[in-house]
């Protein structure tokens, strides 16, 4: 069986890559259960071609690795997304990866070809009764009809599927779905508690370390098996294994409209960005930003963990921690399809 003794290989952080995770707009023509954006935080802004030219060319890094995403919102709303790319790629960025819900908006297929950009999609079941409730109606069937027209234009693509209370039972069928699809990435990605699941969901929507533990390794692998190329968040650590925070050892920037600038995702309901742009230049910001709380060690590892998603901690008797709860940026990657960029996160 191919892949038969295939091991999960944990992916550090590189520091000769700048990944940019940059978000075009905030709106979206879907109301998921579980989006992270937080307009209150993030502003309404859709930004104009100018302020796209501007902002990638603030980014990129010719002595790196330069990877992008494009998000939103959905992207493909914004009508100069292949202005966008075109853009990036003249500027020299190496990798450039559009995360979209699947509606592929102005006739995004017909705008790029398949050497333009990755196309990464998100489906959130094996079934339009899983996947809808948590998307929207009519969403899988779109979603997946829309998959099958890149995979027939040869484009590169992925399939995130987000792990919930609502949906982990059914991840097991999600490996032939995405081999049917003729997708070769799978990108498992844990709920985090961050915008609409952060409000009024979280109880319903969080997972149990055990869950995870018990469900995602072995169904990544079954996914491997299968000749996929898979991701996963790595997590919880392993006993004696250090703790690694990627905002004080890798480049990571998450843009947002309104010209704040994170280097941890788990932050961005909050004003403690670490950057803001003005004026087309990046400004670290001073006081308690994201970045004091980087440098602080805990028994319990991830210290935005401890702060804002508790409930993700178990602790033994004597008060020392079941696990020890890794950087949400450090992945676990199995399969032999080439590397992808991972845009979950």
């Amino acid at each position: 069986m191919r892949g038969r003794g295939l091991k999960p290989k944990t992916l550090a952080f590189q520091a000769e890559e700048r990944n940019i995770f940059f978000h075009i707009l905030t709106s979206c023509n879907l109301s998921c259960r579980h989006c992270y954006i937080n307009r209150a935080q993030h502003g309404t802004n859709t930004l104009t071609r100018e302020t796209i030219a501007n902002w990638l060319k603030l980014f990129y890094d010719p002595a790196k690795l330069s990877n992008l995403i494009f998000l939103g919102g959905e992207p493909t709303l914004h009508p100069d997304l292949p202005f966008a790319v075109q853009t990036a790629r003249e500027l020299g960025y190496q990798s450039i990866t559009i995360d979209t819900n699947g509606f592929l908006h102005h006739d995004l297929l017909n705008r790029l070809t398949p050497q333009d950009a990755v196309l990464s999609f998100s489906l959130d079941g094996p079934a339009p009764e899983v996947n809808d409730p948590l998307r929207g109606r009519g969403v899988f069937d779109v979603c997946t009809k829309n998959i099958h027209r890149a995979v027939d234009k040869n484009f590169e693509t992925s399939l995130i599927y987000t792990v919930s209370a609502k949906n982990i039972s059914h991840l097991h069928k999600m490996p032939e779905l995405v081999k049917g699809l003729g997708v070769k990435h799978f990108f498992i990605q844990i709920i985090g508690l961050r915008g609409n699941s952060a409000i009024s969901q979280a109880n319903e929507m969080q997972i149990t370390p055990e869950a995870w533990l018990k469900t995602v390794p072995p169904i990544a692998k079954q996914a491997a098996e299968l000749g996929l190329h898979v991701i996963y968040p790595k997590v919880f650590l392993e006993p004696g294994e250090p703790f690694v925070c990627a905002g004080e050892y890798a480049e990571n920037f998450f843009i947002f409209p309104n010209g704040r600038v994170y280097a941890c995702p788990l932050c961005e309901d909050f004003p403690i960005h670490a950057y803001n742009i003005e004026g087309n230049t990046l400004r670290e910001n001073s006081g308690l930003t994201e970045k004091k709380f980087f440098t602080l060690h805990i028994a319990e590892g991830c210290v935005m963990n401890k702060l804002l998603q508790p409930d993700n901690l178990r602790y033994k008797k004597d008060g020392s921690p079941n696990h020890r709860i890794s950087c949400c940026l450090l992945k676990q990657e199995m399969g032999g399809a080439k590397k992808l960029l991972d845009n979950t996160y």
